[in-house]
């Protein structure tokens, strides 16, 4: 009898053993989820280091000025000094508030901006369109060409004069908003990048910017 008892103690405490194992393994698991998503999270929030947004009107439309700070991360750069070129999309949604339903979605708009490194004549090509662009093909895309990586930036962070909704579409006895989203697209990464680019916080470039359009030059 007493072996058997001495037998079941063991075994109990080989059992709470591991399940204390067990738990400590699954709490540093989640600490380290965690750690990954709090620093990803630090991360896109760092990129948007400044920024200033501004929608004016005409008689016929509202347009959005813009101008935003961000540098690129080192891994990044070197890429992009490597002939790998990097494709940004900034996206604007114009939204009707509704308080019984979710928003409305009245205009949306893109804008597409391919920037590469030419290594025979050291100089930094940009184009910008309001169409997809491919690697394939550049389509209808405008190309700007620029002595300095700076210079080409510049454009990426700058947004002047973008058309977002015409002036038919806004009623201004309702209230709208609208929301930015600027992001660095790793789908027309090469493949292999690509593959070492998913989980890698150096490549997460995204921000969401959203304020109130003010319909009403008097508010």
């Amino acid at each position: 009898m007493m072996d058997f008892s001495t037998l079941y103690c063991k075994r109990a405490d080989a059992l709470r053993f591991g399940s204390a194992q067990a738990q400590r393994f699954a709490l540093c698991l989640l600490c380290a989820v965690f750690g990954v998503v709090f620093h990803i999270s630090a991360f896109s929030q760092q990129l948007l280091q400044s920024g200033d947004f501004e929608v004016n009107a005409d008689e016929d439309a509202y347009f959005l000025q813009a101008t935003f700070n961000f540098d690129l991360p080192i891994g990044v750069e070197e890429a992009l000094n490597k002939g790998v070129p990097l494709f940004f999309i900034a996206e604007v949604d114009v939204l009707k508030e509704r308080w019984y339903w979710s928003d409305k979605l009245i205009t949306h708009s893109e804008r597409h901006m391919r920037l590469s490194y030419q290594p025979l004549t050291r100089r930094w090509k940009i184009h910008v369109s309001s169409q997809p662009i491919s690697n394939t093909g550049l389509g209808v895309a405008m190309g700007q060409s620029f002595d300095s990586l700076s210079e080409a930036l510049a454009i990426v962070r700058r947004v002047t004069r973008w058309k977002i909704a015409d002036k038919h579409e806004i009623d201004p006895g309702n209230r709208y908003h609208y929301n930015f989203n600027f992001r660095l697209d790793l789908s027309q990464l090469p493949r292999p990048l690509q593959m070492g680019a998913i989980g890698d916080s150096e490549w997460v470039m995204s921000f969401t910017r959203s304020q109130r359009l003010v319909t009403d030059p008097a508010e």
